[in-house]
């Protein structure tokens, strides 16, 4: 990224727009989609469109509710027995050693679902195979292959930041829930209870988020300190990790930790949650709209545009406006769920660029 056009994107307003109402589109194909309007310039259009959103997604989830929870109590119900014996026994083994069972655990197994999932895409990303794959990648022509100077640089940053930022705050991160809790008590949490900490977690991790990230696209502090991230306007997933170490801290790190810590979570909890959040970082950062994955159009968005998109979940974009010039675009439009083969970039294609 070079240093000019990266000053130019950050003095660029959104353009604003005042339609409010949501409409369901007739495509070309016959299929049908809901469009969502450019935001209004004041809050209460917002908070019109935010109810809108998230009202049919509770209707979505208490219409599906009775079904998921009762063949999900099933599974968790019948392993719950297993998997409360395999806890007793690792409690055993590491007994008066819980910091160093809570280390492994809020580290190592999160580390392994990262670089497992990344060590896959990777392989694409390097050679360019499975040749259908690239099929699938967002921006066209970047990244084939991609630079390895750049990657093998990458890696170590990330490197570094796991193991000298990361496991350091771990540590204190165990003392602190030590405060208030043991998130090393004998009894695993039940289903339900995971539920509700993954909602509160999401939360909490998008309001840090978005307002860390935001911060640190300020001219004080994107020079110095964010730029690092945004050497990737074509991100891959790996790089998901890949920023200076304060950035690390406070926007990779803290909105991911503040959750658990504030409702005294237990070390099983904690570990999936890191997990969880590892991978879809990877995915919002991978490059490619993958069929049954989430989208990462809008983060990748974000690498591309610099002041667009900075959220995770996108709600508080809405109500900021940080995502109008966004919707504007194919990209929005490709910002769906895949549940077909068919990539995105050919159903939905760019414009034609106009000829100068």
């Amino acid at each position: 990224m070079k240093g000019e056009a990266g000053n130019k994107l950050h003095d660029e307003k959104p353009k604003q727009a005042s339609a409010v109402s949501c409409v369901w589109r007739q495509e070309a194909s016959g299929g049908l989609t809901l469009a969502y309007p450019p935001q209004e310039g004041h809050i209460w259009g917002s908070m019109r469109k935010t109810a809108f959103i998230l009202g049919s997604g509770l209707l979505l989830l208490v219409a599906f509710w009775n079904s998921v929870t009762w063949h999900l109590q099933r599974f968790w119900g019948a392993s719950g027995y297993f998997w409360q014996a395999q806890w007793e026994r690792l409690l055993s083994t590491f007994e008066g050693r819980e910091w160093l069972l809570f280390v492994l655990g809020a580290t190592q197994v999160p580390s392994l679902c990262f670089w497992g999932f990344n060590g896959l895409l990777l392989v694409v990303d390097t050679t360019g195979k499975p040749s259908f794959i690239s099929r699938y990648r967002i921006q066209v022509g970047k990244n084939e292959p991609v630079d390895p100077v750049k990657l093998h640089q990458s890696i170590r940053t990330v490197l570094f930041n796991q193991f000298t930022i990361s496991l350091p705050i771990v540590v204190i991160f165990y003392f602190v829930l030590k405060l208030w809790g043991d998130p090393c008590r004998r009894e695993l949490p039940t289903f339900h209870w995971f539920l509700l900490e993954l909602a509160i977690f999401t939360l909490i991790e998008e309001i840090m988020f978005y307002y860390s990230h935001r911060l640190l696209h300020h001219p004080a502090f994107y020079k110095k300190i964010h730029k690092k991230h945004h050497e990737w306007t074509a991100p891959i997933g790996v790089i998901s990790l890949y920023a200076h170490p304060i950035e690390h801290v406070v926007s990779n790190m803290l909105p991911v930790i503040v959750g658990p810590m504030l409702m005294s979570s237990h070390l099983s909890s904690i570990t999936m949650w890191f997990s969880l959040a590892l991978i879809v970082t990877t995915i919002s950062h991978c490059g490619y709209h993958l069929p049954f994955l989430p989208s990462p159009e809008f983060h990748d968005y974000h690498h591309l545009k610099f002041n667009q998109c900075y959220g995770v979940l996108g709600v508080l974009d809405h109500l900021h406006g940080t995502d109008t010039v966004f919707k504007q675009t194919k990209a929005y439009e490709r910002h769906v769920l895949l549940l077909g083969f068919t990539p995105l970039s050919e159903s939905i294609p760019d414009p034609p660029k106009k000829m100068e």
